[in-house]
Parts: structure tokens; C-alpha cells; sequence
């Protein structure tokens, strides 16, 4: 990654997690368990092709995700979280639950009723399939 703006910790996750393209690849990822950049195309968010692939290469990059060769189809690859992108996921459940709580929408989607008043549960839960996931592959 280039320079970052500035040393304040927050300021230099924003630097690279600062636009929504990034966090909806990362939530796509654990939630939804999408591996393919045609799964990602799919994303009811509609994102750009020319946005996808950016992303993709600097959550690569920044070693978030690692991209591979597919082993059912060797001429696909497939996008899979690091430890390091990994360990985004107690702050996307903090940032989702402030969501439910401030918006209705987001309160009255299957997933905010999901974590709704039980977000230490769904986060140890999540966590566990990503470990196994994750230790699976290396």
C-alpha cells in the first residue's frame, strides 16, 4: 500500500478499508460464502467490474484475501480470507449491530434479526467457521 495519510490508527485502517467495495467483498466472504469474482458480480450492491477486480487486487495486497487457483476448475480462481482478514470480523459485527440499531431496514433484514441482541453468540460462531476454514487451507 502506498504512503498512509497520516500515523492515527484509524486513519490508516481507512486508508485501506475506507470505501464500502472493500467491506462488502470482505462481508461476502464470511456471511455469504463467496469465493469467485462472478459470485462477488452477483452482490445485490451491483458493483462495477473495474471496482471488483481493483479491490480484489489490493485486499490481496494488503493481505487480507489470498486469490488461488480453483481446484474444481483450473482455470478460475478463488478469493479466501487471511488470519489478517479475518480478524475484521468483531468490527463488521460491531458495525452491523449499530446498524439494527439505527436503522429499521437493517434491523428487518434476515441477518439484523440474526444478530439482534445476540451478537456475542454470532461472533463466536462465525468465528469458529472462519478458523476452520482458514486452517483448512493451509
Amino acid at each position: 500500500m502506498e504512503k498512509n495519510r497520516s500515523n492515527c490508527p484509524l486513519s490508516c485502517s481507512l486508508d485501506i478499508l475506507g470505501d464500502k467495495w472493500s467491506l462488502l467483498i470482505i462481508r461476502d466472504v464470511i456471511w455469504k460464502g463467496k469465493v469467485s469474482y462472478s459470485e462477488f458480480l452477483l452482490s445485490e450492491e451491483k458493483i462495477a467490474t473495474n471496482i471488483l477486480a481493483n479491490r480484489l487486487k489490493m485486499l490481496e495486497e494488503e493481505s487480507i484475501l489470498i486469490k488461488e487457483v480453483s481446484a474444481t476448475n483450473k482455470s478460475k480462481f478463488e478469493y479466501r480470507l487471511t488470519q489478517k482478514g479475518a480478524d475484521l470480523l468483531p468490527i463488521l459485527i460491531e458495525m452491523a449491530d449499530w446498524s439494527v440499531k439505527h436503522n429499521e431496514s437493517a434491523k428487518a433484514s434476515a441477518f439484523g434479526q440474526r444478530i439482534a441482541g445476540k451478537k456475542v453468540k454470532f461472533l463466536k460462531e462465525i468465528q469458529s467457521k472462519l478458523q476452520e476454514r482458514i486452517n483448512n487451507k493451509e
